[in-house]
């Protein structure tokens, strides 16, 4: 049977084996130490915590956070108050520090991160001699490892001291460093240290230990907070210390070879169920540290193993941030060294939070959406309450204010289809993975109150049709009814509800409500100058780049609006994107570049949303342009992206909208090579991308012609596939892989 379904795939990668081939590690790496903490150093993290590493010679610092190491109060509903109390922020833990002595002249420095094995590393000799540092962060055994290796006997010497961000005295003890306070919110946190070594000694002298003629030094570090997501729980757990020690124990107990080799097959797992191959960079501008390619990119050359090392970094940096049991990746992922970070390095609804998670599903991290559906279930309750005291007591459902907390907290203006874009990424999660018991069990359910909300909450035009009242265009305009992208976004909800309803089979009668809702929402408009209007009123401004392309949710990560089914306001999108990106108006003249898209467009999330809008619009060339954008305009020598000042989700944003360039899922048929522009067309190939309707998807071309792909799927079925413009019906099939 397995043989037949193989045959009639139809597409069998040949024996050749094209995905043997490793071209490129996916290593970022550079010839100094990283010495400004935004711009240089090198994230490492396990999805709850994470630390920015230095590899600095004689003075090195490992700042750290935990993703829950937060200020403010729990439930908070109000103004954007950063501080101690009120909607809090998002804190930094601290600091492990480190003095060597008996530095010598140092050569031949190099730091690099590989971004499939999770391993941080720095080489270099001092004094003739070779030293080496490793560092990673361990999901597994939830502990970071930090080890530092000399090449002969006793040449380890210096001081461990560990600060806290939050003003906790540190004390030593043994082979021990250890700090625990509580904010003034109450809730309670705690980091340990042990160091382990080979050779010499280690001794307490204060608040410090100091290493002597050692040949290893192991540093085994765990920080946690008593923070609990449950709203009934008042968000507080138990004291974290007991959980620490019972970590670090284990951890030591377990040894570093083990640790290294577990956290190496966990995270190497999940960074390579996906890859792009885009094309090869000359030899010897691949053999450049990173920070030289990308400028050498961003001054317009061409280096396409540098944008698959872009793809792939955004992966990382999920893998990285966000894992099942913890909270979802924040503005800042996890990274954070401020307690006053911008935008209280919160979690942001109106386009932040979800472009942080677009790549989880297509780039086949499923599990790292984990934290986002949890978030959302756990966070309902008190925007429950908070939905109630804004819109009346008999309010049903809930939504959100823009800005969100992990205590519950909602803060800044109301961004009030915030629920209904939840809801999607609920849905989508059901839509990759067909997983009938979570659909059943936690995404109908959510999709169904919200469409609550929304059947109280419409406001009915004289003509019978529906508007979302008093809404806003993100972070555009007035407030005032019927506004695009509120519309849109609702039609999304309601098109998702039903389709979650049919495929459970249930709510006949609320499905025929739900449909007659959708049916009467009043529609997308075409403009006066051939634009998708942004308001019921046709009052666009042809020259306007605002950053925000909020009308143009329908297009992406949207289903309302494409170039198939929709023809003409897929042509209304485009010139409204164009508008946006200052090539029509007074400039419809000008050739479309990267450079034409100019001053508040160039955003580091606004880049990632318009390479998608233009993929899905099937416009290779200009997505293509957009990834150049990011790297000309936002990227920063570590490669994370900077609004400014650094903000994550242009990273996460970019590794799901390039996805989004070679394969779509979205329109009723996996469309293969949809939106692949010129440099790309030559030869290339990707593996492991998802497709809704639970399909993984291997496919490989030569002059933009798809020679080869494969479909799996965890049992057989049929699947409509657009290949080479031509749509046909095969058979998908598992295959051992």
């Amino acid at each position: 049977m397995k043989k037949r379904i193989l045959i009639a795939l139809l597409t069998l990668l040949t024996a050749s084996g094209i995905w043997a081939q490793d071209k490129n590690s996916f290593v970022l790496w550079y010839n100094k130490p990283g010495t400004k903490w935004e711009s240089e150093r090198l994230p490492i993290g396990n999805g709850r915590m994470g630390a920015m590493l230095m590899g600095a010679v004689a003075a090195d610092t490992i700042q750290f956070n935990e993703q829950s190491l937060w200020s403010g109060d729990n439930n908070w509903d109000g103004a954007y108050e950063t501080g101690d109390h009120g909607f809090g922020a998002y804190r930094n833990f601290g600091e492990l520090r480190m003095q060597f002595t008996g530095a010598g002249a140092v050569a031949g420095y190099k730091q690099s991160l590989n971004l499939v094995s999770g391993i941080y590393n720095s080489t270099y000799t001092n004094g003739g001699i070779p030293f080496q540092r490793e560092a990673f962060a361990s999901h597994p055994d939830q502990v970071m490892v930090f080890r530092y290796t000399a090449g002969k006997n006793g040449k380890l010497s210096g001081r461990i001291s560990l600060w806290s961000a939050q003003g906790a005295a540190s004390v030593a003890s043994g082979n021990l460093l250890q700090f625990s306070g509580a904010m003034p919110n109450q809730l309670r946190y705690a980091a340990q240290v042990a160091a382990l070594h080979e050779g010499g000694s280690i001794t307490v002298a204060g608040s410090e230990l100091v290493f002597t003629g050692c040949r290893t030094l192991t540093l085994y570090l765990d920080v946690r907070t008593n923070y609990k997501p449950d709203y009934n729980a008042g968000w507080r757990g138990a004291d974290p210390l007991p959980q620490i020690e019972k970590e670090l124990k284990a951890a030591l107990h377990k040894g570093y070879a083990s640790l290294r080799a577990a956290h190496v097959k966990d995270f190497t797992k999940l960074a390579a169920a996906a890859r792009i191959d885009v094309g090869t960079t000359p030899a010897a501008l691949s053999a450049l540290p990173t920070d030289i390619r990308r400028a050498k990119y961003a001054a317009g050359g061409t280096d396409p193993d540098l944008e698959e090392t872009l793809f792939q970094y955004g992966r990382y940096l999920l893998i990285s941030s966000s894992r099942p049991g913890g909270l979802p990746a924040n503005l800042q992922g996890l990274w954070n060294n401020s307690n006053n970070p911008p935008w209280a390095s919160d979690y942001h609804n109106n386009i932040n939070i979800q472009m942080n998670y677009w790549l989880a599903e297509p780039a086949n991290l499923s599990e790292c959406n984990q934290p986002l559906i949890d978030y959302i279930v756990a966070q309902a309750e008190p925007c429950r309450l908070a939905t109630r005291k804004a819109f009346g007591a008999d309010t049903r459902g809930w939504t959100a204010r823009t800005s969100q907390s992990i205590f519950g907290g909602n803060g800044w203006e109301w961004n009030i289809p915030a629920s209904a874009w939840y809801a999607q990424h609920v849905y989508e999660r059901w839509a990759f993975t067909m997983d009938r018991v979570y659909l059943k069990n936690t995404a109908y359910p959510v999709l169904k109150e919200i469409c609550n909300y929304w059947e109280d909450r419409l406001k009915q035009l004289p003509d019978g049709s529906l508007v979302v009242p008093n809404g806003w265009s993100p972070e555009h305009g007035p407030r005032e009814d019927g506004v695009m992208h509120d519309q849109q976004l609702v039609w999304d909800l309601f098109q998702n509800y039903l389709d979650a309803a049919k495929a459970l089979n249930i709510d006949a009668g609320y499905q025929a409500k739900v449909a007659d809702m959708q049916h009467r929402l009043a529609p997308n408009k075409i403009g006066k100058w051939g634009q998708l209007q942004e308001w019921q009123a046709d009052r666009d401004d042809p020259d306007d780049q605002h950053r925000h392309t909020s009308h143009l949710f329908a297009v992406y990560p949207g289903r309302q609006i494409n170039p198939k089914q929709t023809p003409e306001l897929a042509k209304a999108a485009i010139i409204s994107l164009r508008s946006r990106s200052g090539n029509y108006g007074k400039n419809s003249n000008k050739p479309f570049t990267v450079a034409s898209t100019v001053g508040d467009s160039r955003r580091s999330w606004s880049w990632p949303w318009r390479c998608a809008l233009w993929a899905r619009l099937g416009e290779g060339e200009k997505a293509g342009m957009m990834i150049r954008g990011l790297f000309t305009y936002n990227l920063m020598p570590n490669l994370f992206t900077t609004h400014p000042p650094f903000q994550i989700d242009g990273n996460l944003g970019i590794s799901g909208a390039i996805p989004e360039m070679l394969l779509q899922s979205h329109a009723g048929e996996i469309n293969l090579l949809p939106a692949v522009p010129a440099a790309w067309k030559a030869s290339g190939s990707f593996k492991g991308l998802r497709a809704r309707g639970g399909f993984t998807v291997d496919c490989s071309w030569k002059n933009g012609w798809v020679v080869q792909y494969r479909i799996y799927s965890k049992t057989p079925q049929k699947v409509w596939v657009r290949v080479n413009g031509t749509v046909k019906e095969v058979m998908a099939g598992t295959v051992k892989k």
